[in-house]
């Protein structure tokens, strides 16, 4: 059943054939309890109020259109739509629909009634008004009914014309009558006849028909009636069956009066569907929905009713976790409640969530743990099968309980490491124990099914928690196998044991790498866990076996994959080792893919050094002019005279010079008068330029070289005065 609301449209076709729109709501279904059915329930988005409660009636032909657009026909001149503002909203809604009546999702139309062409449907019914009559309930006229109700499951519109005769007159009692009369007459041929009328009206599909058969004062009959199959050579005793083998158990006492009925007719409609009535075949594998539906909504009743019972489910909890209960008493708690963990199935997601609430508060899961942990085999069964219900509804729930059991046990007796003994210590010599509870362990272990929020991420605290607490436990068989001790008789390469054996780690190392999760990646590499696999193929030899091919498969897959980090190990690793084997290509691809990965890598550095070297060559540039920048309008602020920095310094410098050389060299021919003060200048403002060229240079290989042109200044400074004045003469 729907468990999401989702919006719709309400639309009601009133008298004059226009489509009125009830408003905007949120559309879900659920079973109505004053109805005694499953209904289509919209709730208004303004006031919170019931726009449309409408029954889902077997026999209501419901149309969908459109992909998001639901019609039926409450009555005449009464249609109701339902325009849907998603297609995923509609298609839910009709499969809800469809399950009640017993269709198949994909058709567009649920009844077979409005498929039939508009004429066939009139001259059915003309003829059905002018000579339809069901014969009378007389022994001598049972042949005659049987056909009668035979014919009729051919045409829908007799279906619909029988079943109303049916109901409204006491028609089904008289027939049962006659079967008392028939049984004390030992009638086998009225017997018979009455086979195939129940079973005729059990197969016209109409919910009111089975409340009239699977009464309290008609069910046992029904079932004495169906136990006549003309194709038995002896009738089976069923009655016998249900009112001396079969014993109600009342493991908790049941005070609630309709609660009892409910499960009693319950169970015997369940048998009347299991064993009495044939498989149907193709043709008629629609007759029996409504039974179906029948059974299905008797078993949801039955939860909401033994739920809604204050002390039902506390009491039986309290039993189980008693010490002094014996097994046989356990043993039918567990039974009971196995079965109602099966009617719980059967919920819509709403009660669903609040039954397995009210279960975790009364403690279902220490109740468990106490009982997998006994010597009974049934009790263990049960018990394991309650769990496999709980982990398939949440397994979230489950792990929150085994992480919060481990923060308050002393001993450290877990419940996952009380599964996995049981796992490991299954006596079946099929392991059917141990595969079902393996498949509990990896649901609980699967990351996709863990919840992560703001607040909490389940798969790093749930697994964290697993490699510390049970990982020990989980993996100390494969320890024992493996042990020296016991394959030291067994190292014989190509022995059928040593080959299981290493096909089973090649598996689990083939899974490991699947998941191309670079943490295993680095645990294989520092593990060196790849020498192992390389031994046992080079151990393998020429044999073209499972082993070969596996480890192949292996290498290939990281190959084709290209896993970098395993790639450039194996190559380097055991390259030398593998280059010789030629008849596949594997080995040498591995090395390709090496080889390239190791040019475009160098590639990237060169591509990084050029962009580095680029980039610092640029800034510092730019750290120059900034400070050439602050230099000239610092002088501007002084009053100075705007003078190019680099000239103007040199000019000062060439006066101190000449001042000097001329007190220290004054027999020193004066310079040519040929020189012109333009030349002069000139002279300066080139050697200025040379000047800051050379400091561009200089600084533009700050942090990657020593500064030679620095080192020459530093020289030319400390040269005895006499040869700078030789070098500027």
């Amino acid at each position: 059943m729907a468990d999401k609301q989702y919006r719709v449209k309400v639309y009601s076709l009133n008298e004059d054939h226009q489509w009125d729109d009830l408003g905007p709501g949120h559309i879900s279904s659920s079973y109505v309890k004053h109805l005694q059915g499953m209904c289509l329930l919209v709730r208004s988005d303004s006031h919170d109020s019931l726009i449309l409660e409408s029954k889902i009636n077997s026999n209501t032909p419901y149309q969908k259109q459109q992909e998001t657009l639901i019609v039926w026909s409450e009555a005449e001149s009464h249609g109701m739509a339902l325009r849907f503002q998603d297609a995923e909203g509609c298609h839910k809604i009709w499969e809800d629909i469809c399950r009640v009546q017993g269709k198949d999702p994909s058709v567009v139309i649920t009844q077979d009634l409005l498929e039939e062409p508009i004429d066939k449907q009139l001259d059915e019914v003309l003829e059905t008004n002018n000579v339809f009559e069901l014969p009378n309930c007389e022994l001598s006229k049972l042949e005659e009914i049987s056909d009668f109700i035979t014919s009729v499951l051919a045409s829908p519109i007799h279906k619909e014309r029988l079943a109303l005769i049916l109901e409204n007159e006491d028609y089904i009692k008289n027939l049962l009558q006659l079967f008392h009369t028939c049984e004390d007459l030992r009638d086998t041929t009225g017997l018979h006849h009455l086979y195939e009328i129940i079973k005729g009206i059990l197969f016209l599909n109409k919910t009111a028909l089975l409340e009239i058969l699977f009464s309290a004062e008609c069910i046992m009959d029904v079932v004495g009636c169906l136990e006549y199959d003309p194709a038995l050579a002896q009738p089976k005793r069923h009655r016998e069956f249900l009112t001396q083998n079969a014993r109600f158990k009342e493991v908790v006492p049941i005070t609630d009066r309709e609660l009892r009925q409910k499960i009693h007719q319950t169970y015997r409609v369940q048998y009347i569907h299991d064993i009495l009535l044939p498989a149907p075949s193709m043709y008629e594998e629609n007759f029996l929905s409504t039974l179906n539906t029948f059974i299905f909504l008797n078993k949801v009743e039955i939860v909401s009713m033994m739920q809604d019972h204050a002390n039902f489910l506390s009491e039986v909890f309290a039993q189980l976790r008693d010490e002094t209960t014996d097994d046989d008493r356990r043993r039918e708690l567990l039974f009971f409640f196995k079965e109602f963990c099966a009617f719980s199935q059967t919920l819509q997601r709403s009660r669903k969530d609040a039954l397995f609430k009210t279960l975790t508060e009364l403690g279902i899961l220490p109740v468990l743990k106490i009982v997998m942990s006994m010597e009974d085999l049934q009790i263990r069964s049960a018990a394991t099968d309650i769990f496999t219900y709980l982990v398939e509804y949440s397994p979230s729930m489950i792990r929150e309980f085994i992480m919060e059991e481990a923060q308050e046990s002393e001993d450290g007796n877990l419940f996952i490491n009380l599964v996995i003994e049981q796992m490991m210590c299954d006596t079946d010599p099929e392991l059917g124990g141990a595969v079902h509870l393996m498949g509990l362990l990896r649901t609980l272990l699967n990351p996709e099914n863990m919840l992560a929020t703001s607040s909490k991420c389940e798969r790093s605290e749930f697994l964290n928690f697993f490699y510390h607490h049970c990982i020990h436990n989980f993996i100390a068989p494969l320890f024992v196998t493996t042990s020296e001790d016991i394959c030291e008789g067994d190292n014989v390469v190509g022995s059928d044991k040593n080959n299981t054996n290493c096909l089973s780690a090649l598996r689990f190392m083939r899974r490991m790498i699947g998941l191309k999760d670079e943490l295993y990646n680095c645990y294989i590499i520092k593990g060196n866990l790849f020498e192992p696999v390389v031994n046992a193929f080079l151990g393998n030899g020429t044999r073209y076996n499972m082993l070969n091919s596996a480890v192949i498969e292996l290498f290939e897959y990281i190959r084709v994959e290209n896993i970098k980090s395993l790639v450039e190990h194996i190559v380097e690793k055991f390259y030398k080792t593998l280059e010789s084997i030629e008849y596949v290509q594997t080995f040498k691809g591995l090395k390709i893919k090496y080889e390239q990965e190791k040019d475009r890598q160098s590639q990237i550095r060169r591509n990084l050094h050029s962009i580095l070297y680029s980039k610092i060559l640029f800034r510092s540039i730019s750290i120059v002019e900034k400070k050439e920048e602050k230099r000239f309008k610092g002088n501007s602020e002084e009053g100075e005279a705007i003078i190019p920095p680099l000239e103007n310094d040199f000019q000062d410098r060439y006066k101190f010079m000449e001042t000097k050389k001329t007190k220290e060299n004054e027999n020193k021919v004066d310079p040519p008068k040929g020189e012109s003060s333009g030349a002069s200048k000139f002279a300066s403002s080139h050697a200025a330029a040379a000047n800051g060229a050379r400091s561009l240079h200089g600084s533009s290989t700050v942090g990657l070289m020593n500064r030679p042109n620095d080192e020459e200044k530093d020289k030319e400074d400390e040269t005895p005065p006499r040869k700078r004045s030789h070098l500027s003469s």
